[in-house]
């Protein structure tokens, strides 16, 4: 995907999603580390169902997500479809 097409894209997800060097990333914060878990957990197994394997970090109770496509290197929309299920995921946790 273009650019301007991921740029589009984010306008009309404002979930705290930010496009730099051809992936979107986004950080979440919860309670303690079992919300989480919890979280990655839920998104691993959306993630599978999808063959989509996110670079992911935890902290204790913080979760960083960074999704690109390494074939073709770049934004797809495999990742932008994973990056609305994430946040439809992290909204039922809110």
């Amino acid at each position: 995907m273009s650019k301007d097409e991921v740029n589009a894209w984010l306008k009309l997800h404002p979930k705290k999603w930010t496009y730099t060097d051809a992936t979107v990333k986004r950080d979440f914060k919860f309670k303690n580390f079992i919300e989480a878990f919890s979280f990655m957990t839920a998104v691993a197994l959306e993630a599978e169902k999808m063959d989509h394997h996110p670079e992911w970090s935890n902290v204790y109770n913080k979760v960083s997500i960074k999704l690109s496509t390494h074939q073709p290197k770049g934004i797809t929309q495999n990742d932008l479809d994973l990056a609305a299920k994430i946040d439809a995921i992290f909204a039922k946790l809110e």
